[in-house]
């Protein structure tokens, strides 16, 4: 039994180790979360009593040379290695973390049981410039969608432009802080590569705003493109048709376009294509019709043989571009032809995915009643559009709670989109190339007839199921 004197000092000694311990702790997580601020004022600190104050400052000079002459030479490495790290615990000791407690529970995001609150937990901060990526662990039964319907609210209060909510894993979250638009500058157009070498399940047509290529996939994939007058159509079909051009002058590829507006868009590089129609009367609805009966011809002939188009098979992979889908499908005033012309395009949608037929279609109103089967493109690009139901129409039901504000886009950037593939629950932002008058002509330059070419045989001279 012990004396309860020694019980206290024991009691004092266990209360000491313990406030000692969450004092290292804490220490150690401040050192973490703010390494920049804790670790160089202590090691000027302590290169001041070691050396004294004339080499202290002779290393600082000599820190801030070598930091100038670094971004100087890679500005881009030292704005994601030295700059954007004091930018994080900056806006981390500064925006977030006085404003979290109150933040959560005026939003109605922490709940109290039983006399506890539960709060969401503010995890990683990392600031890109433009945006702030904030990690956050949810409270228990709480759902993404909770936090999907408050980014207004969570935007103004951590004063960014938006926000957005992505989901990285179960109970873990990432709100993105939008502070600035990456994409306000046109993406130029690469140059033109004589390489056929394209891969078709990841054609470059931009950028997104994180810096990588937009990608869209077209083997394998229906495109639906939909944008009001001025929203950047035109950039997103000739950043398909500039990147396919090597592929299309080696006969890898075959272009095939129906343009209703007489030839105001496709007619810019016609040669481009191998069979072209201006209008939306009998000859657009005959080569749709064309085309569905070579998808049904495909088919059966490779069936039992292979479930994909391959460059093996000796066949090109026929891509399909009608600019305003809608004057062939829903304003076409005579009504057998419009029947014709839904039908065969409902065939090529549906059925031309596997044996190489990818169909890129371009319309201004995605209403049901104009396009009654947007479910059959897979991957669908929505530019700037009128009004924001029309992003559900589009993107899909909840896309807009998540950040895709297409009726948002500003005049200013044509070209600028939101992309969303079958599958893939967040979707992405990204810019097409700016292609330019002078860029058509260069490639107009680039197809001379002389140059195109049949799809070239099996390297070992064998002849492709097609043949």
């Amino acid at each position: 039994m012990l004396v309860p004197g020694k019980a206290k000092w024991i009691a004092a000694l266990v209360a000491v180790v313990w406030l000692a311990l969450v004092g290292v702790v804490r220490l150690v997580l401040v050192v973490v979360r703010y390494p920049v601020v804790t670790l160089v004022p202590a090691s000027a600190a302590w290169c001041w009593w070691r050396f004294g104050l004339s080499p202290l400052v002779l290393a600082l000079l000599s820190l801030v040379a070598a930091l100038a002459i670094w971004a100087g030479l890679h500005r881009a490495s030292f704005l994601r290695h030295v700059w954007f790290r004091l930018v994080t615990e900056w806006r981390r000791a500064t925006v977030y973390v006085p404003k979290w407690r109150s933040v959560m529970r005026l939003s109605d995001l922490a709940k109290r049981d039983r006399g506890r609150e539960y709060r969401p937990k503010l995890r990683r901060v990392r600031s890109e410039g433009w945006r702030d990526r904030v990690r956050v662990r949810m409270i228990p039964a709480q759902s993404p969608e909770a936090w999907e319907l408050r980014r207004d609210n969570l935007a103004h209060s951590f004063g960014a432009r938006s926000c957005r909510v992505r989901v990285l894993r179960p109970r873990l979250l990432e709100l993105d802080f939008v502070h600035a638009d990456p994409l306000v500058r046109p993406v130029p157009v690469p140059a033109l590569d004589g390489s056929a070498d394209v891969d078709f399940k990841r054609v470059v047509v931009g950028r997104t705003e994180t810096g990588k290529p937009w990608r869209l996939r077209l083997l394998g994939s229906q495109l639906l493109v939909v944008g009001v007058p001025g929203a950047g159509k035109g950039s997103v079909l000739w950043s398909i048709v500039w990147q396919l051009a090597p592929a299309v002058r080696a006969g890898l590829v075959r272009l095939v376009g129906i343009d209703p507006k007489g030839g105001m868009e496709l007619g810019q590089c016609p040669d481009a294509f191998d069979r072209l129609v201006f209008g939306n009367g009998a000859d657009a609805v005959e080569l749709l019709e064309e085309i569905a009966a070579e998808v049904k011809e495909r088919a059966s002939r490779y069936r039992g043989i292979r479930r994909l188009w391959a460059r093996d098979t000796g066949e090109p992979l026929t891509v399909l571009v009608v600019d305003e889908l809608a004057d062939v499908i829903a304003y076409q005033p005579d009504k057998q032809l419009r029947e014709r012309a839904v039908r065969a395009v409902q065939t090529i949608a549906s059925q031309g995915r596997a044996p190489g037929y990818v169909l890129v279609g371009l319309v201004q109103d995605p209403r049901k009643e104009v396009v009654s089967f947007r479910h059959l493109f897979s991957t669908r690009v929505a530019l700037r559009l009128d009004e924001p139901q029309q992003v559900d129409m589009v993107l899909g039901d909840g896309v807009r709670q998540r950040g895709a504000a297409a009726h948002e886009i500003s005049e200013n950037t044509p070209g600028v989109a939101w992309v969303k593939q079958d599958g893939q629950r967040e979707p992405d932002r990204a810019r097409a190339f700016h292609v330019t008058d002078a860029d058509l002509a260069t490639l107009r330059d680039y197809f001379r007839p002389a140059e195109v070419r049949p799809f070239p045989n099996n390297p070992d001279g064998a002849e492709g199921v097609a043949a």
